[in-house]
Formats: structure tokens, C-alpha cells, sequence
């Protein structure tokens, strides 16, 4: 790319090839930006991240690692993570998590996760403020369409969490829980879904 050329806009999505889309997030200046694709489709984000969404980060992260700890759930988390389809899909989520049998199905060393040898994790978490509809939106149906199992997008304005149960994997249809919940109650915010789901991914 010269610098006559007109970068792309950021935190939406843009029409633009695969080939596009990696030539952009390799720039110069994008180091920590987050890049999302999904056929034929690009979004780069790079709105700093405030305190509120940077503290509900570090509880989500803190809480899910409690409550596995302590229910004997194996389970290995990952922090902005890179998940690669070629061709066809990319995802940064937040936070995403392999749980029971598959927390330790991919390698220390490996950095960009390819999903064309290794399954998508179990559970993604989007801590949303600004890019609350798009969460809600497009990258539900970029998840499902790589087939995560479960998907969480945690509303910082509301004060609440959405949690999407994948009904049939790779399939946009999800099925939409609000999950009452309130920050100050720490763990018991999250146990309506680990409570439900716990048995899945038990360690035996």
C-alpha cells in the first residue's frame, strides 16, 4: 500500500477481499488494532479502550477463572486471541475460553489460531460500549458461523450481559438469554450460564 492511497475506514465493516484484509491489519500503526472478517467483509477496530470496558475485561477474565477453579472445570483462557479461517473468517474476541476436553487442544506455542485444524473455543466474550450493535450483529453471526458454542456480549452502558447458546453450530440462529445480572455482584452475574452449562464441560 503507497501513502497515495486512502486507508480504509475503521470501526466499521468495509467491503474488501481477503488479501485486503491482511495487507491492512499488517500496517504499520495497527499493532494493537483488533481485525474482524467474514466473507467478504472487514472490520478494523482502533477506539482506545476506556476504563470502564478495560474493568469489566479484567472481571469477566478473574470470575470465569474462579468458577471453573472452584467447580474442577478445566479450562483455558485467552486474552484478544486471533482465530483464522483462510480465506473466510477472522476474529480478536476480548476473551475466549476452552473448556473441559478442549482446554488443552491447542498448542502453547501457537499464535494465530488456524480453525481449518483446530475447533473454535467453546465460549467468546465481547465486553461492548460503542460497539454495542455490532456485537450484538455482525460478529454474532461471525461466531456461529465459525462455531463457537457459546457467546456473551457484555453491555458496559446497561449493565448487563446477553448470552447467545448456539443452537446448532455453524447455523445463524442463536438463542438470546438476557442474563439479569449487576457488576457489583461479581460471580453470581456469570452462574446463570455456567450453572447451565457446567455438565458439557466438566472435567471426568
Amino acid at each position: 500500500m503507497t501513502d497515495s492511497q486512502i486507508l480504509p475506514a475503521t470501526d466499521t465493516w468495509v467491503k474488501a477481499t481477503w488479501e485486503d484484509y491482511l495487507q491492512q491489519i499488517e500496517q504499520p500503526g495497527y499493532e494493537k488494532a483488533k481485525g474482524y472478517y467474514l466473507d467478504g467483509w472487514m472490520r478494523i477496530e482502533m477506539l482506545p479502550v476506556g476504563s470502564d470496558h478495560a474493568g469489566d475485561h479484567t472481571l469477566v477474565i478473574f470470575t470465569v477463572g474462579l468458577f471453573t477453579t472452584l467447580k474442577g472445570i478445566a479450562a483455558r483462557g485467552l486474552d484478544n486471541c486471533t482465530y483464522r479461517k483462510t480465506g473466510k473468517q477472522e476474529c480478536q474476541p476480548d476473551v475466549s475460553y476452552y473448556l473441559g476436553k478442549n482446554a488443552r487442544v491447542i498448542p502453547s506455542s501457537t499464535t494465530v489460531i488456524d480453525l481449518d485444524q483446530y475447533p473454535p473455543p467453546d465460549l467468546v466474550i465481547e465486553v461492548a460500549k460503542s460497539s454495542i450493535v455490532d456485537d450484538r450483529t455482525a460478529k454474532r453471526e461471525l461466531y456461529e458461523s465459525l462455531g463457537v458454542a457459546e457467546y456473551w456480549v457484555l453491555d458496559v452502558e446497561r449493565v448487563q450481559i446477553l448470552a447467545y447458546e448456539m443452537i446448532r453450530r455453524g447455523v445463524t440462529s442463536g438463542n438470546r438469554r438476557q442474563v439479569d445480572a449487576h457488576w457489583n455482584r461479581g460471580m453470581s452475574y456469570l452462574t446463570s450460564f455456567t450453572s447451565t452449562s457446567a455438565s458439557r464441560f466438566h472435567a471426568h
